[in-house]
């Protein structure tokens, strides 16, 4: 059964892989900003450096040239020198008096131009100045201007880098998160799965499984004992609605049914029967000497007297049958269905006939239970529950003016359903 998030609000799932997602790209970012950055410090050092090398080669080369004033060749050593090293945007060469006496400067695409000067002014403060000298004196200086050109290089490259390191970061996280939320969610989803069934199905039988994280697993044990106990009552309250439905439809000397049990049963098998046209029979039982056993050997006696005559009576029926004890010492017998009335006098007599064995009485002596019966077939003798009954009932009182220990059949259809009968067809 699938349950809608109250406010659209996002599942577990969800909150932990983003959360994860964002931790690892942040961290991948900042170490990326952190390694680019401290690179970039190291490449301006070493530029920095190589270029105040060059400049003393430079100082070296074009000495000769300030000497003789040679102005071609001077800017051809410039020349050739940046453009062998790399790392030089600009050169100059001033003589003794400061005069400009040789320029080179390297060609730049124009749309990176702007772009590496504001780079090299980032990175180079200042141009580098070398002194030339000739025999111990100055007789020019070199002043070197810094390319940004493989620093941009170097920065695309990082970037570069950077995005490739969190791609593979969200990558990695996205795999990550999808092993932890197992591990998180998983087992939140099984236990609230089982939480959802018992809450609608009141199955407390329902158990959830080991977790592999020790708080979710012991979680999980606390929910189980709680359903452990949970089982256990809803069994005794089970068992106490039993037992007081069973108190309130059954007798508790003999463990029969009683009255009102015995009524339902046979207005419905009595609907059954007309339904498929066939017949049911009622015997009713009275006790013969019940009184006499109770007066003269106390109610124990009488007692265990009912309690043997409801136990011989049910072991001679179907499991179709039934007995109950309609009071006192009044006993009643539903056979349905009867195919004849012969099967109905036959087990009125197999009823009597397991009675003449004596009854043994707590007190250790034994007493002979006599019982007469009486015996009403529907529709042969009434046409109803209560008709069919009383007309069981008078057939039991003549066994007893008759014959006590005996039985009798009903004579013919019940006066007074007749009475009725008659007066309904007058009106």
């Amino acid at each position: 059964m699938s349950r809608r998030h109250d406010d659209q609000r996002p599942p577990l799932r969800r909150v932990l892989r983003r959360a994860h997602l964002g931790v690892a790209l942040l961290a991948v970012t900042l170490a990326g900003l952190t390694l680019t950055i401290a690179g970039f410090a190291a490449l301006r050092a070493y530029a920095g450096s190589n270029l105040q090398l060059i400049a003393a080669s430079m100082s070296y080369t074009v000495e000769a040239a300030v000497v003789f004033k040679d102005r071609a060749a001077a800017e051809e050593a410039l020349g050739l020198i940046a453009a062998a090293e790399g790392g030089v945007a600009e050169a100059n060469v001033f003589d003794a008096g400061g005069a400009l006496f040789a320029h080179w400067q390297r060609p730049a695409q124009p749309p990176l131009l702007d772009l590496e000067r504001r780079l090299a002014a980032m990175v180079f403060a200042s141009p580098v100045l070398q002194p030339i000298t000739h025999d111990g004196a100055e007789i020019g200086r070199i002043e070197l201007h810094g390319s940004a050109g493989g620093l941009l290089r170097f920065l695309a490259i990082g970037v570069a880098v950077v995005l490739a390191c969190l791609a593979l970061s969200a990558l990695g996280a996205l795999l990550l998160s999808r092993y932890l939320v197992a591990g998180i969610v998983g087992p939140l989803h099984r236990l609230a799965t089982v939480a959802h069934r018992v809450r609608n199905e009141r199955t407390f039988d329902q158990r959830v499984p080991p977790a592999g994280i020790a708080e979710l697993n012991e979680l999980a044990d606390d929910f189980n004992a709680l359903l452990g106990e949970l089982e256990a009552w809803q069994a005794g309250l089970q068992r106490e609605n039993e037992s007081l439905a069973h108190q309130a439809s059954h007798d508790s000397l003999t463990g029969l049914p009683n009255r009102a049990v015995f009524e339902a049963r046979l207005r419905a098998a009595l609907q059954e029967a007309e339904a498929a046209r066939g017949r049911v029979a009622v015997l009713f039982l009275d006790s013969d000497n019940f009184k006499q056993t109770n007066d003269d050997l106390g109610h124990a006696a009488g007692d265990a007297v009912l309690a043997a005559v409801a136990a011989r009576v049910r072991d001679r029926l179907r499991k179709t049958d039934l007995v109950a004890r309609l009071g006192g010492d009044e006993f009643a017998v539903l056979l349905a269905p009867v195919v004849e009335i012969a099967d109905a006098l036959r087990v009125a007599d197999d009823i009597l006939a397991s009675l003449r064995q004596p009854v043994r009485l707590p007190s250790g002596g034994t007493v002979t239970a006599s019982v007469s019966i009486g015996i009403a077939i529907f529709p042969d003798h009434a046409g109803d529950g209560v008709a069919l009954l009383r007309q069981a009932d008078a057939a039991m009182y003549l066994a007893k003016r008759l014959r006590p220990g005996g039985r009798e059949l009903a004579a013919g259809p019940d006066p007074f359903e007749e009475r009725e009968t008659h007066l309904a067809s007058r009106h």
